[in-house]
């Protein structure tokens, strides 16, 4: 083993261990993978470079502002309002996945699928049908439509990115279509079968519960009209007569110990859980304020807020579940720096984290990926807030439906780019480049709000993980793993090579970022090829297919992680539900890749 080959394959290493192991973010792992390579000279400074020139960068970055547009202007929720028509669970399903093949190849998923969740959530409710039974196919749906077109995943422009550096034809715009209608076709008899079954019916199918997914943890005041003033938590029966579980009590600033003991006095601070419905009547029962509520209002009396306000100026607060969006660059901040970038007299009430009881102050909690927090706010500003890519509205009566002109304009320009690039009149990222400025121009994306739509960790970790796929192949890395892994199976054909490539990169792809699995495993399917004598392209689709999708985990993909939180899952849900899904996704795969892209040609 050579040097080059040696480092290549520990800075691999390291860097799926932090990937993993979620021990720094995705982008900076990408950083140092890059910064490494260069260091040890494994590629020239170039090539270091050029991810961020990469014609893939740039039309992932472009993607951004045109599914930004669609959002923005309703376009995306106008066509989810179709599902509203369904009158049976079976209709409402395959609506939802016509919609999803008419806008997941050509708009990024997880905009899609923000769009899409309380969409669903409403429409499954009013039919009867359970939302856990439906918010897994979105994801699912999505991605699988997704793989159907060379814009329709980030992975797929990385690999055929790295497959062009390496010498490659490239793909063209609906190469991959065929295969992708199969796996689509496989993929969606299964979640209406056997799928279908496998989902789990937790939660209530009134339309009422919609409110209800979950458990709420807030904070409430004990004031001098409380009518347990006076009493002990037992003696005011919070869990007896209002299922309210009291977890912490604050007395200034001293953590009482034994809290459902200790007779309650005036300015105590409560932390409890429940349904959202119990805790606003036991509230309204014993007089208690919402501390946190309470607390912006006094402090907004004392700056002379309230007095610069004019008499028009008053707006309906309403209460709004707002979930963590994946990405976020909320992720991480504690909650009082969270509410101020909020509009003027939000407070956030609650929150809801799945799969953790929260027993700290709320001053204290940092936000994770898919929190739930409950909001006070005006009605008026919640079309600001769905605008902002670091949240999802979950709420659906405030869907912004589609503004005039702009909703077909904006439909209009997406169909005017995938047709430019379909027909080689230009590249795609020209053609992406080109779009995302009339959207700007027509004012789908306002100017100051461009930059804001644009996921720049997603940029950072493909400008950062690309030069990797040259130092894999260059060094020798790629013909070593082959020569030691998959090349033990050659002597069986390249059918068998086929099936391993793809089971590899399944795996990959659930412990690491798809984009640094398709990164990785594009120079491995070059030397497999080569290996068995036979044309890359077959196993290079393999790639692309098999790390464009995740079924295994809620943390797999990021839509997989979205629809977790706001469907009330456990994590064996999905290994129940997308388990067999992957093995659906690897025999259609298998059997059919040959077909359209033969060994031999």
């Amino acid at each position: 083993m050579t040097f080059p080959i040696l480092s290549v394959l520990a800075i691999a290493a390291v860097a799926l261990y932090l990937f993993f192991t979620e021990r720094l973010r995705m982008d900076v792992v990408a950083l140092l993978v890059l910064v490494s390579l260069a260091l040890l000279g494994l590629v020239t400074p170039a090539e270091a470079l050029s991810g961020f020139s990469n014609e893939a960068t740039i039309a992932v970055a472009s993607m951004f502002i045109l599914a930004a547009g669609l959002e923005n202007t309703g376009a995306l929720s106008g066509l989810g309002r179709l599902l509203t028509k369904s009158r049976s669970p079976t209709v409402f399903l395959l609506v939802l996945f016509a919609l999803l093949t008419l806008t997941s190849p050509f708009v990024n998923n997880t905009a899609v699928v923000a769009v899409f969740i309380p969409i669903v959530i409403s429409a499954s409710l009013q039919i009867g049908l359970p939302p856990t039974k439906a918010l897994i196919p979105l994801s699912y749906v999505s991605q699988m439509t997704g793989v159907c077109t060379l814009i329709g995943t980030s992975t797929n422009l990385i690999v055929n990115s790295v497959a062009k550096d390496l010498g490659h034809r490239g793909f063209s715009m609906f190469e991959f279509a065929g295969l992708g209608a199969l796996c689509l076709a496989a993929g969606c008899v299964y979640l209406l079968t056997l799928g279908r079954w496998l989902l789990p019916e937790r939660g209530n199918t009134d339309l009422s519960a919609l409110q209800e997914s979950g458990h709420y943890v807030t904070e409430l005041r004990v004031t001098a009209e409380s009518a347990c003033l006076g009493l002990s938590v037992e003696e005011a029966q919070f869990a007896q007569q209002h299922q309210v579980y009291v977890l912490e009590l604050w007395r200034g600033e001293e953590k009482m110990w034994s809290p459902k003991s200790q007779q309650l006095q005036e300015g105590d601070i409560l932390l409890v859980r429940g349904r959202w419905s119990r805790l606003q009547k036991l509230q309204e029962a014993l007089a208690l304020q919402y501390h946190r509520a309470a607390r912006r209002q006094e402090k907004n009396a004392l700056a002379g807020a309230e007095a610069d306000e004019q008499p028009g100026d008053a707006q309906p607060l309403v209460l709004a579940e707002i979930m963590t969006a994946p990405n976020s660059v909320l992720v991480g901040h504690r909650i009082p720096a969270v509410e101020r970038t909020l509009p003027r007299q939000s407070s956030i009430l609650a929150i809801q984290r799945r799969g953790q009881v929260v027993r700290e102050s709320l001053d204290t909690v940092r936000l994770a990926v898919g929190d739930i927090l409950l909001v006070l706010m005006p009605e008026g500003e919640l079309a600001r807030v769905r605008s902002n890519r670091n949240a999802i509205v979950l709420s659906e009566r405030s869907a912004p439906l589609p503004k005039g002109w702009r909703a077909p304009f904006a439909l209009a320009t997406m169909v005017a780019v995938v047709l430019a690039a379909a027909l080689g009149v230009t590249s795609i990222a020209i053609a992406a480049v080109a779009g995302a400025l009339v959207m700007v121009l027509a004012r789908c994306v306002e100017l100051e709000n461009m930059y804001d739509a644009i996921d720049g960790r997603i940029l950072l970790l493909m400008a950062g993980l690309l030069p990797l796929g040259n130092a894999v192949s260059s060094s020798g890395a790629a013909q070593f793993i082959v020569d030691h892994t998959l090349g033990l199976a050659a002597a069986w054909g390249p059918h068998v090579m086929l099936a391993a490539l793809y089971l590899m990169a399944l795996v990959l792809g659930e412990l690491m970022s798809n984009s640094a699995a398709a990164v990785l495993l594009t120079p491995i399917a070059f030397s497999t090829a080569k290996l068995v004598d036979a044309d890359p392209t077959p196993f290079i689709v393999a790639v692309a297919f098999s790390a464009s999708t995740s079924f295994l985990t809620p943390v797999g993909y990021q839509t997989n992680t979205m629809v977790y939180s706001a469907g009330g899952y456990r994590f064996a849900d999905f290994i129940k539900v997308g388990g067999p899904l992957n093995l659906v996704f690897w025999v259609v795969g298998v059997a059919f890749i040959p077909v359209f892209w033969p060994f031999h040609p």
